[in-house]
């Protein structure tokens, strides 16, 4: 689980909430008045899923007297144009199209590729992306990857 602005401890916390719900939590980001919890399973993120976690989450954030004031929660799935987070997302959604940002370790500048995921290696670390438009295939380091979300295909 990834986390921008909150205390690791509470981190923990509300993952429990949500491995208790049978959901992993992907992200947790506190950002201008608003804490963001994107939630996932491998069968899909079901409404009941974001509003049980919401419900318990709250109460937690109410007990712990989370933020220096009013704060929005937000509960949600990661979508379908979903971030990828690491080697787990890489390795699932094989045979997918993605947007792939990364740095390229041979001229040090960032480059944007959109290919289909066509295999990922854990032992290796990388990434492997075909069928992309006017390019060669590409292999991609995980640790060359600044961002990778799906692309939604018609």
């Amino acid at each position: 689980m990834a986390g921008k602005g909150i205390d690791p401890e509470l981190g923990a916390e509300l993952a429990e909430i949500a491995a208790a719900q049978g959901c992993e939590l992907l992200q947790v980001e506190f950002q201008a008045g608003t804490l963001r919890l994107i939630l996932d399973r491998e069968e899909g993120v079901r409404l009941e899923d974001c509003e049980t976690v919401s419900k318990l989450s709250s109460a937690l954030l109410d007990v712990r007297n989370f933020g220096p004031g009013r704060y929005t929660l937000e509960v949600s799935s990661p979508g379908l144009d979903r971030e990828l987070y690491g080697p787990r997302d890489f390795a699932r959604f094989v045979g997918r199209r993605a947007r792939v940002r990364f740095v390229d370790p041979a001229t040090g500048k960032r480059a944007t590729i959109v290919g289909r995921l066509a295999g990922f290696d854990e032992t290796a670390g990388e990434v492997e992306l075909v069928e992309i438009e006017s390019k060669p295939d590409i292999r991609l380091r995980l640790q060359d990857i600044q961002l990778a979300k799906l692309v939604i295909e018609e």
